[in-house]
């Protein structure tokens, strides 16, 4: 029953078999949401064993919300995300390492027919989301299932990601649409016109 949740195919998910787990899965994520910030390395000691995969200096701030509690969540190292992250994540989730996340983030994986009738049987598919390296998603940016997102991309705040995103350019809006790429002026000024300091510079 649980390889349908990663094949892409219609099923349904409130069988008794999956929710089971999910619910297993659900209470482990109850406990984390309910830590103490003086607790951060039983934080992360749950999230190691939460999802997937949690790298090396990865932090969430809680509340983090997720339906099976980051089970098919991959987080390579030193991952950030703010506060109330939601990961619809009914099938996998690839995060790269040095990813930030602004507040309120949403990545979907799950999705439902448009058809009517197949969604009054309660019928969803799931279709896996990955984010490359360095990337940085704002506040409550919107990543819809099936999409890519290339490495040192920028989505801006608030945007809806329905395609894919290559590396290296700043993308905003509904839908999120390619800006501009990431370039020579963003090595000389990091908000607005606010110089970045030479000595912070890797060439």
């Amino acid at each position: 029953m649980f390889d349908v949740l990663h094949s892409g195919a219609l099923y349904d998910p409130g069988v008794a078999e999956i929710t089971a787990v999910q619910a297993q899965c659900l209470e482990k994520l109850y406990d984390y949401n309910h830590t103490r910030p003086s607790e951060q390395a039983i934080r992360e000691s749950m999230l190691r064993e939460m999802f997937a995969e949690f790298g090396e200096g990865s932090y969430i701030e809680p509340p983090l919300h997720a339906n099976w509690g980051g089970r098919f969540v991959h987080f390579g190292k030193k991952v950030y995300a703010n506060f109330g992250l939601t990961l619809v994540d009914d099938t996998h989730i690839y995060v790269g390492d040095l990813c930030m996340f602004g507040p309120n983030v949403v990545i979907a994986t799950a999705g439902h027919p448009i058809l009517p009738e197949l969604r009054a049987q309660g019928l969803q598919y799931n279709a896996p989301v990955r984010i490359g390296q360095n990337c940085w998603i704002g506040a409550g940016a919107l990543i819809m299932p099936g999409v890519t997102i290339g490495d040192n991309t920028v989505v801006g705040a608030g945007s809806v990601v329905t395609k894919d995103l290559p590396s290296n350019v700043v993308a905003v809006g509904n839908p999120c649409r390619v800006l501009r790429p990431v370039g020579e002026r963003d090595r000389e000024v990091y908000f607005r016109d606010r110089a970045i300091p030479p000595e912070l510079l890797k060439r």
